[in-house]
């Protein structure tokens, strides 16, 4: 057996639109695992954020928020925090702006105000139990890999000039994710790849938005989902559907993994 590792992404790729994978694909992924091939998740979301989704598909091994917290086989490989002065100072200029920050390590995630509109909007559209509650101070003290800042688009482009230290990907209408310049699904991925030592032959990627480019563009075999971003296509090697239409199970067989 040609053993592969699958890479995944989660909202839109692995999960559909009401954010539960569906069967084919569910069916599709243990019979991977039943061949012998590594199944991974590669998402922006922290590891609190899809923890069931893990059990659910029973998978150990992932790249979260976008690269900077890296598990495999259910041990911490690669961590890559943000830097804190330049997250206080980015904080201090959003609170003149009246645009929330939230902040996030593998295990939560704190308002730096008690509520806002745009925290309540954005983060119900993840469907997930979790909320953030208020705890300005959860900055301090503590390894965080991702923050997020609420604003509408747009807004976001003087933080982008001052910070260099970050960058700023838009994942819904009023909120972008504050990462470490030059973080990527790929270059987490790339950790779990120098253990594992699988080829580049053998190394495939699904995704469909805009901060899967990299790892679209890096891997092989890569495949966007075909309601997609447009950009995401056009990094992607393959196509395949949509995921409410099988497109996990559908590239899957494309690309010859199953039958």
């Amino acid at each position: 057996m040609d053993k592969h590792i699958i890479f995944f992404d989660l909202d839109g790729t692995l999960l559909n639109e009401n954010k539960i994978v569906p069967r084919t694909a569910k069916n599709a992924i243990q019979s991977l695992q039943e061949q012998g091939h590594e199944v991974a998740i590669a998402t922006g979301r922290a590891p609190f954020m899809f923890d069931d989704v893990c059990k659910e598909l029973n998978i150990d091994t992932y790249v979260s928020y976008n690269g900077q917290y890296v598990v495999l086989k259910g041990e911490v490989i690669y961590t890559n925090p943000l830097n804190k002065d330049a997250l206080d100072l980015l904080t201090n200029l959003a609170v003149s702006n009246n645009h929330p920050v939230v902040y996030m390590d593998h295990e939560d995630m704190k308002a730096n105000v008690p509520e806002h509109e745009y925290i309540t909007e954005s983060i119900r559209t993840l469907k997930i139990k979790q909320f953030p509650t208020h705890d300005p101070a959860y900055c301090e003290n503590r390894d965080l890999y991702q923050a997020l800042l609420f604003c509408k688009d747009g807004e976001e482009k003087p933080y982008s000039e001052v910070f260099q230290q970050f960058d700023f990907i838009r994942w819904h209408p009023l909120s972008v994710d504050i990462l470490p310049s030059g973080g990527s699904k790929a270059e987490g991925i790339d950790k779990i790849i120098e253990v594992l030592n699988i080829p580049k032959g053998n190394q495939v990627a699904f995704g469909d938005s805009l901060n899967d480019l990299e790892m679209l563009k890096a891997i092989e075999k890569s495949v966007a989902m075909g309601d997609g971003h447009e950009l995401a296509k056009k990094a992607a090697k393959y196509e395949t559907k949509s995921a409410g239409e099988d497109g996990i199970l559908y590239g899957l067989k494309m690309l010859g993994l199953l039958s």
